[in-house]
């Protein structure tokens, strides 16, 4: 099984006692942050194991499209295109359209990472997740770091724990999936996981139009093709979170 404690080692040169104590204390502050999250996370990853399962995928070609793929919204919607018999163009404009909003994300983390070579940054990118974007913005939206590594070694600790997390529930989930009655409907853990991590960071006017207009978008998206309202809704969530924002500046200068 893949582990991102085999990259550790060489995304970052050695350092002197005194950064790897940082090092150590920014590690110890992801996992804090992203500890409360991991349950949640990994009944999402035992679903999208199951869903394999239930798909006809055997054993290997379940984990290793789980750990190419890493991504549980793409896997989810490439799942029943494979099983209708869909073209392989067509399954991964799915899986793109579906993930294009981790271009936004890759984009928001960049200044925090832009010192990195493009490998490390590839390294970095792979372990990015809805969690630990969320996590990690709300940490250091506002706090700016001296040591740069401080944001990749919490970083890295957050993609590490959350990456071996649903690795491990997803493997659970293949290997029992057949097991488990459909009428469970366990597919809406991945809905529970997103909101225990997004309600409490509801702060503040412009993160509660954000929230706002991304859940209304994405509703009346539904119908769309390829799940393209959820790349709207992120969208126009976005937008309509920096309007609000910078509303409240200028109504604060004024």
């Amino acid at each position: 099984m893949f582990s991102p404690f085999i990259v550790l080692a060489r995304v970052l040169p050695a350092a002197s006692q005194a950064h790897r104590l940082a090092r150590r204390q920014a590690a110890q502050l992801g996992m804090r942050a992203v500890a409360p999250h991991l349950l949640a996370l990994s009944a999402w990853g035992f679903v999208s194991g199951v869903a394999m399962v239930n798909y006809g995928l055997s054993f290997w070609q379940s984990m290793i499209m789980s750990l190419w793929v890493y991504a549980g919204s793409a896997q989810l919607t490439a799942l029943p295109l494979m099983a209708a018999g869909a073209p392989v163009w067509m399954v991964f404009l799915a899986g793109f359209i579906v993930n294009i909003r981790f271009v936004i994300f890759g984009a928001t983390l960049y200044p925090f990472f832009e010192r990195y070579s493009h490998f490390k940054r590839l390294v970095l990118g792979y372990l990015l997740t809805d969690i630990n974007y969320v996590v990690f913005v709300s940490l250091f939206r506002h706090v700016r770091q001296k040591r740069r590594t401080v944001y990749v070694w919490t970083y890295l600790s957050m993609g590490t724990a959350i990456a071996m997390a649903w690795q491990l529930s997803t493997l659970a989930g293949v290997l029992i999936g057949d097991r488990v009655p459909r009428e469970w409907s366990l597919e809406f853990a991945g809905v529970l996981t997103l909101m225990a991590v997004v309600i409490p960071l509801i702060k503040g006017r412009p993160m509660l139009v954000t929230v706002a207009v991304a859940g209304v978008v994405a509703w009346l998206g539904q119908a769309l093709p390829l799940r393209m309202g959820l790349f709207i809704a992120i969208v126009a969530g976005i937008a309509a979170g920096m309007l609000s924002e910078k509303a409240m500046t200028r109504s604060v200068r004024a």
